[in-house]
């Protein structure tokens, strides 16, 4: 059975106890004179009354989405508890005045008496049924219009217990204690009216419980991967409840770990929150993000970059200082690659603060094509006779040598002695690439020491 199905049922259930309960109240209490058992009847009439525009509301309200209800038509349900509510207070203020009144008149020749005590106690039977149906039918579901019934059952529960007392006094002598139970009967009515309209208009107004918005709150801070929670929108629509959050997220995050924890927000966001629509925003923040990553998505992201290494971010008293290397197309002019460089600083100095230099080191970018060149043996015979001129250079090991375009890309393995220092081993192949590039122009060396 759908949730619709549920709700209505209930409603229909409630509203023929409601017609059963107005029938033997209101004949009963005409005949024997009692106005607060004719005053609960014309109150079980009015329940049916709002019983019967909940249900149509109800109805109204599943209808789906359209372009001017995009939330759907769940407040259709709300307004026909709203507009109940203003119903049933204006009936209680009527029976208010009508008791006042009542007080100045002679005694009536009629007294109620046990036919009056019999229909209340029907009543009272009813009533209880109603609520355990409601009640029933609101732990499998959630509506303002099962909420509002259940409201409505409890105040007859508690109304006709205050008639029937009523009924008990005039049978003991005390022939006004009619027009007392039918006045507090009405004020109790005006009460609980009051309330009734107060919590619909607040959700007419998308209120809703801080203690919801809280928990809400605690649930995407609780969520892992997620470094703030921005904002947490809630509406209500009917049963159903809309929440728009939007989350800050790791810039160093992919795409895919991003969608993976908004998926995980709004899956713990519908467990704890029943009927729950869950939208989720996410946005970047650098903030506990690693420095040279940081700048190297920064830099990356500026046109003309073909590509970014040896990125480094020291800090000092004086601030920060970065360096790092950025290749560019080798055939761009000096002038454009200085324009890349220029705003590669400003995009780093807008994310980072506190920043004292920035230095950049442009490269020329040397692309490898899929169909790989022969490799030029003459080259490679050349290479061997300058890294022989090293005597720490204890092995030669393959030198690939492949023409690309018009450069050269060198490919060396050396083994030096295990004790040498990474420093020292660096300052040779160093000075190894500087003699290759003096006596083979346009190339590009790489050089893979191994220790022996």
């Amino acid at each position: 059975m759908s949730v619709q199905d549920i709700k209505t049922n209930a409603l229909k259930i409630s509203l023929a106890v409601i017609l059963s309960a107005f029938a033997v109240e209101f004949l009963i209490g005409v005949y024997s004179n009692s106005l607060a058992l004719v005053t609960d009847s014309v109150h079980a009439i009015l329940d049916s009354i709002v019983t019967m525009v909940l249900l149509v509301a109800t109805k109204w309200s599943t209808k789906p989405p359209d372009r001017e209800h995009t939330y759907g038509h769940g407040k259709i349900e709300t307004m026909g508890s709203f507009v109940a509510g203003i119903i049933i207070l204006v009936i209680s203020l009527f029976f208010v005045y009508e008791s006042i009144s009542r007080f100045y008149e002679p005694k009536p020749e009629v007294l109620p008496g046990v036919l009056a005590i019999i229909a209340a106690v029907y009543a009272l039977g009813s009533i209880f049924f109603r609520i355990l149906v409601l009640k029933r039918a609101l732990k499998k579901t959630d509506g303002s219009s099962l909420r509002v019934d259940l409201y409505h059952a409890l105040m007859d529960m508690g109304a006709t217990s205050v008639a029937l007392v009523g009924i008990v006094f005039v049978m003991i002598g005390f022939y006004q204690g009619d027009y007392v139970a039918a006045l507090i009967l009405g004020g109790l009515l005006a009460v609980l009216s009051l309330k009734l309209i107060h919590q619909s208009g607040l959700e007419l107004t998308d209120a809703v419980p801080v203690s919801m918005v809280k928990k809400v709150q605690d649930i995407v801070n609780n969520t892992a991967g997620v470094m703030k929670t921005e904002s947490v929108q809630i509406r209500r629509s009917g049963s159903d409840i809309f929440t728009e959050i939007t989350i800050s997220l790791s810039a160093a995050s992919s795409f895919e770990e991003a969608h993976k924890i908004s998926a995980n927000v709004e899956k713990n966001i519908k467990k704890a929150i029943a009927n729950s629509n869950v939208t989720v925003h996410f946005e970047p923040t650098w903030k506990d993000v690693p420095a040279d990553y940081m700048i190297n998505k920064i830099a990356s992201s500026v046109q003309g970059v073909r590509g970014i290494h040896n990125v480094s971010a020291f800090s000092s008293d004086n601030g920060i200082f970065i360096s790092l290397h950025v290749m560019v197309d080798r055939n761009m002019s000096l002038e454009d690659a200085h324009g890349v460089s220029d705003e590669i600083e400003d995009q780093i100095k807008k994310s980072v603060s506190n920043i004292n230099h920035i230095t950049i080191h442009l490269e020329p970018y040397v692309s490898i094509p899929q169909s790989i060149p022969v490799e030029d043996i003459t080259i490679e015979e050349q290479v061997k006779e300058i890294i022989k001129k090293y005597p720490k250079v204890k092995k030669i090991g393959r030198v690939i040598t492949l023409h690309l375009q018009d450069i050269f890309k060198v490919d060396i393995d050396c083994s030096f002695e295990k004790n040498l220092t990474i420093e020292e081993v660096h300052d040779i192949v160093s000075d190894m690439e500087s003699q290759i590039k003096n006596q083979i122009k346009n190339a590009v060396i790489t050089i893979h020491p191994e220790p022996i």
